[in-house]
């Protein structure tokens, strides 16, 4: 499931010359994005259905609009054929104040509409936003291991705005120039069916003229837009934390620097060729768009063609004509802007139609964490990937409540996938995986992440302060409680010295601090948490022999009194545990406890001489 890079541009976007939206060009992302995906104009009409009465008085509102509006150029001819040549001054003050008041009045009519369009798209927007957030969360691990994030936050950022764009400009744009087209074509044919004809005859070519035009911009546009992308990407991923020092220590600054230098430079040049493309159309236009009255003022020079016309009339006449060019434009773009507006849409409904592969359970079992005993088993447990391979084979393990298990074996062996059973990161694919005698997957998703505490190689910490990060696991906790879980964690002397204490800032990611350092803020949290079962996947793996011994004193203050799991890499880590796992190619070759499997001789015994080998920087067959 792919998006496309560069987002599509909101319908309509641009406009032509005489004030009018330049017309749209299809968008051949969208048109495939809705082959991929079909929209269903039920599903679209159920996110409005709750605003029916809204929709409906926006639709009066615009209508009232363009036909109130209308009134000014009948105003302009009776005051010209009428107030002024009769002096009648009255009559004067009378039309020239019904031209502000209807000014006000369209003026007040679109504000209204403005203010109930807006808001019901936001509402519209705020449902489908927060829908697909928290469907999304519900997805596996796997579904965000395979799409990238920035096309999960473009879906959930760009394409819900863009939505929101068609709810509160097209649609009403839409309703608004059909409404004033058929008011001004009938006002016109009102006050002059033959200027009515010749306007039509020469409306055509001007309108092709601004179409040419939008077009041609529209692809320079689109060439500028993917450069923008491209630019916006290099900002990202050069001025993070992980970018700037990637660049220092591989030394690319200079190279990163003439790299975006040129992007630049290309940016300048679509951007001048966005202004002068067509320029010698524009130029005719502006010519056709003159001649429009020129030919209207001459047809009423001519006892032929004028039909006793008065100067009023014509005055108003020639200002509807001038005025209907734009909604004609703006009708013109409605196939283009449905097809872009259902795109939107479609992307969005896309994601939502994601099939959760792990459910919560209908009816879930309660379970109150602070009675859980923390006995945990898997049972004939069986996994295999999207792809049908299968990782784990039939594995039965015991885990009795209070007691460390270790598992260990060479990478690919399916450690840390039987590990993200436990907390149900994945589900299994047979067999099952019990706490105290209860399916994980029979548990509410809120009980089990009370009940199952995780620590991971890869420490998240969110862009907050400390106190936010640890309070990330109990919101209620109090400072006194913060305190201890970071002593716990082998962090309250760290913290300590800090200027803010609890409220610096970990930076991006945690970069404020070291990864050893991460890790225990981490263990703090889950500390915080006090789950009674614990799974740590192979969280010290990454740390020096230093900061692991700070790692390892931590984690073993928090597995105390607690069923834990423990995904080793090194060995030096499973040496307290009360039983240790062997796994090879996802199935259980070995357990006992340490000293039992190591006076054994098998696959531990081997795995351990070949660790304490490599750690004194020799060969194990030397050893």
């Amino acid at each position: 499931m792919a998006i496309p890079d560069a987002a599509p541009q909101g319908p309509g976007s641009g406009r032509g010359p005489g004030g009018g939206r330049g017309p749209a060009k299809l968008n051949p992302a969208d048109q495939k994005q809705l082959n991929r995906h079909p929209v269903q104009l039920r599903r679209i009409a159920a996110l409005f259905a709750p605003h029916k009465g809204t929709i409906a008085v926006v639709v009066l509102l615009i209508t009232a609009s363009s036909v109130v509006g209308l009134a000014q150029p009948f105003l302009v001819r009776a005051v010209i054929d009428d107030a002024l040549p009769h002096g009648n001054t009255r009559l004067l003050l009378f039309l020239t104040a019904s031209m502000v008041g209807v000014a006000a009045l369209t003026a007040a009519i679109g504000v209204v509409q403005t203010w109930m369009a807006t808001g019901m798209g936001q509402r519209v927007m705020h449902t489908l936003r927060v829908r697909l957030f928290t469907h999304l969360q519900a997805q596996s691990l796997g579904f965000f291991t395979r799409t990238r994030g920035g096309e999960v936050q473009s879906r959930l950022t760009h394409d819900i705005s863009g939505m929101q764009s068609v709810v509160t400009t097209t649609a009403t744009g839409v309703a608004s120039n059909l409404t004033t087209a058929v008011a001004t074509a009938v006002a016109m044919v009102a006050l002059s069916p033959g200027l009515t004809l010749i306007s039509l005859v020469v409306l055509p070519p001007a309108i092709w003229l601004s179409r040419r035009v939008a077009i041609i911009r529209r692809d320079v546009t689109d060439e500028r837009q993917r450069e923008l992308a491209a630019l916006h990407t290099q900002v990202e991923e050069g001025l993070s934390v992980s970018g700037v020092r990637l660049a220092k220590t591989l030394g690319t600054v200079p190279r990163d620097a003439e790299r975006f230098r040129a992007r630049s430079e290309t940016l300048v040049g679509l951007e001048l060729r966005s202004q002068l493309a067509g320029r010698w159309r524009m130029a005719t236009m502006q010519i056709v768009f003159a001649a429009i009255p020129a030919v209207i003022y001459l047809a009423a020079g001519f006892p032929a063609t004028s039909g006793g016309m008065t100067i009023g009339t014509l005055v108003a006449f020639t200002g509807l004509q001038a005025g209907i060019f734009r909604p004609v434009m703006g009708l013109l773009n409605i196939g283009v802007q449905w097809v872009t507006a259902l795109a939107f849409f479609s992307r969005i409904f896309e994601y939502l139609d994601l099939e959760p592969e792990i459910r919560p359970a209908a009816n879930p079992v309660r379970l109150d964490p602070a009675a859980v005993r923390g006995d945990v088993r898997f049972e004939n447990v069986h996994f295999a990937y999207d792809d049908g391979t299968e990782v784990l084979h039939g594995i039965d393990l015991a885990l009795p409540a209070g007691t460390a298990t270790a598992v260990v074996g060479p990478t690919g062996s399916g450690k840390s996938t039987l590990a993200s059973l436990l907390p149900r990161l994945n589900d299994t694919g047979s067999g099952r995986v019990s706490i105290d005698g209860v399916d994980v997957r029979d548990l509410a998703p809120e009980d089990l992440a009370r009940i199952v505490g995780v620590v991971s190689q890869e420490t998240y910490l969110i862009h907050a302060t400390i106190r936010e990060n640890l309070l990330l696991a109990d919101p209620e906790a109090g400072d006194g409680r913060l305190w201890s879980a970071l002593a716990a964690a082998q962090m309250a002397d760290t913290v300590g010295s800090l200027p803010e204490g609890l409220d610096t800032m970990v930076g991006a990611r945690g970069h404020r601090f070291s990864g050893g350092e991460q890790q225990r803020l981490a263990i703090a949290r889950t500390i915080l948490r006090n789950p009674p079962v614990l799974v740590l996947d192979e969280a010290t793996s990454a740390l020096d022999n230093t900061t692991e011994a700070q790692v390892q004193a931590a984690l073993e203050h928090l597995s105390a009194g607690r069923t834990t799991l423990t995904i080793a890499h090194r060995l030096s880590t499973v040496e307290n545990a009360d039983q240790v796992v062997v796994l090879d190619a996802g199935r259980v070759i070995e357990r006992g406890t340490p000293a039992e499997l190591k006076a054994a001789g098998g696959a531990f015994a081997r795995l351990a001489a070949h660790t304490a080998a490599a750690e004194d920087g020799m060969p194990a067959a030397v050893r």
